[in-house]
């Protein structure tokens, strides 16, 4: 049988990038056809509301322009995850920071950092790259000068979730004629050989599809509901399962940070993201170690007491994933495959890097599935597991004992062998390229490095010659200098974003 009619249950951020990445590579078959069945009663979760570098590929191949995204989608620019006090105020300062910049360290990563070990005395963000300055000094990645996607530095975004899924709506039906059905999915009608046959909705009747893809968020209609595929919780790795959201509004006038600020408390942690016009907040935490009353209470005290003012709501987070993310003729993509804190962003990031690797080898014939669904599976179980590894990572390397949850977090129990092994390497050596051997670990060498050396990993030094120690020192201050001179040319995160509504940039 060919697979010649594919639906995606679930519009949002993730239903509507699955669109994208799906339409287009239909564009090469006249025969498939994609078509979204969107629920009318469903608002977009929008937890979150960050983004990592790897989103701006996908953009630009959708065809989408960046101004255009920029201006709709209330996008600011984001450099980094500045992390606050995730160590111990005691040992390292009441206000303790480090960046995880998106900017690629220097060519001489190693020997710099072999450098900074031996005498830290700047951060290892300000050491390796030119990104901390820019970031401190809240400067834009790019001029309004530079074309579109393009920039002195990397970056990724902050956006309204809302506007960004309606947006990628538009050109996935435009661009990539994506039909578009707005209906409630009521039944999951399977069959005999367990396959989902069809779906019977509220408003549209009865359809029928050859291919499934469950983007219906955390309900999972198709994958759990019907197709009953377990769970995989990792509770007992990462421990928040509790979220209290809220949008505050912003002077239109203030200086807006160009990365997200990840402040640590006693059991968990605070995101922090401004865009244009508000700033959206959500307090983490995990119930085993504060109650609900109590996280209320540090929220209001983070907005300085006016908690009050605004709406807010809680949300409970079941941590974990699908143990198969592709079941019989069904795959899920986005929070239906699963979810873990939004710590660096991860829901989009897997979405997309899922949604797309499904697109590029999409199968056209039912005797093609049991290969490639064994082959996505075992992807994005790899995936997956790496990506708890590496939210872990910020809690187990934190020397804050101030309490339960902290200690617990450095308990080597809680890690996975891998992790652990990894950690056991690193005390020894400085991470390389050697060290991450799949090309399906979303997160890879530049992303430990900022991290563990954020929060100050103790690695033994290795001796070095005077030569490498002169290299490094030049080097080194080479990138003081560049930071000096983007710094003085750079303009500022908000007029930068005033000047692309204005004028726009230029097209690739």
């Amino acid at each position: 049988m060919d697979i010649k009619r594919v639906v995606i249950v679930g519009g949002g951020t993730a239903g509507w990038l699955a669109a994208n990445h799906l339409g287009k590579a239909a564009l090469n078959n006249e025969l498939l056809s994609v078509t979204l069945i969107e629920s009318p009663d469903i608002p977009t979760i929008g937890v979150g509301e960050g983004t990592v570098p790897a989103i701006r590929q996908s953009l630009q191949s959708f065809g989408i322009s960046e101004t255009e995204f920029i201006k709709r989608c209330d996008v600011t620019f984001k450099q980094s995850i500045k992390f606050a006090n995730w160590l111990d105020k005691e040992v390292h300062g009441q206000h303790n920071f480090y960046h995880h910049l998106f900017d690629m360290p220097s060519s001489l990563g190693k020997e710099l950092t072999q450098a900074w070990l031996s005498k830290k005395g700047r951060t290892y963000a300000e050491t390796i790259s030119p990104q901390h300055a820019v970031c401190e000094a809240y400067k834009g990645p790019k001029t309004i000068s530079d074309a579109e996607y393009k920039g002195h530095l990397g970056y990724a975004y902050h956006l309204n979730a809302a506007k960004f899924a309606k947006l990628l709506g538009e050109n996935a039906q435009e661009r990539f004629n994506v039909q578009h059905i707005s209906a409630n999915v009521q039944e999951v009608i399977l069959g005999e050989d367990g396959e989902i046959k069809s779906l019977v909705t509220d408003s549209v009747g009865t359809l029928d599809f050859d291919f499934y893809i469950d983007c219906s968020g955390f309900a999972s209609l198709l994958i759990d509901k019907a197709l009953k595929v377990p769970f995989v919780d990792k509770a007992e790795q990462l421990f928040v399962d509790k979220a209290i959201t809220v949008q505050v509004p912003t002077d239109p006038a203030s200086a807006i940070p160009p990365f997200t600020i990840a402040t640590a408390h006693q059991a968990g942690w605070i995101w922090d993201i401004a865009l244009s016009n508000r700033r959206g907040v959500g307090f983490v935490y995990s119930s085993k170690y504060m109650d609900d009353e109590t996280a209320v209470c540090k929220l209001d005290h983070y907005l300085g007491g006016k908690l009050s003012e605004h709406s807010y709501r809680t949300i409970p987070m079941k941590v974990g994933y699908r143990e198969r993310f592709w079941e019989k003729n069904c795959v899920a993509l986005g929070l239906a495959q699963g979810f873990l804190e939004p710590l660096e962003a991860t829901s989009i990031l897997l979405t997309d890097f899922s949604a797309g690797f499904l697109a590029n080898r999409f199968p056209t014939s039912a005797a093609q599935l049991d290969g490639m669904r064994q082959q996505f599976n075992q992807v994005m179980g790899y995936a997956w597991e790496r990506v708890v590894d590496f939210i872990k990572l910020h809690y187990c390397l934190s020397d804050r004992i101030d309490s339960q949850f902290w200690i617990d977090n450095g308990d080597p129990g809680t890690m996975s062998d891998e992790l652990s092994k990894r950690l056991s390497l690193w005390s020894s050596f400085i991470p390389n390229r050697e060290d991450f051997f799949s090309k399906f670990e979303v997160f890879d060498l530049e992303n430990y490095l900022y991290v563990l050396y954020g929060m100050n990993l103790p690695t033994q030094v290795a001796l070095s010659r005077a030569s490498d120690e002169s290299n490094a020192r030049m080097h080194s201050d080479k990138i003081a200098r560049i930071a000096d001179q983007l710094v003085n040319e750079l303009p500022n995160h908000r007029e930068l974003l005033e000047k692309i509504n204005r004028y726009g940039l230029q097209e690739v």
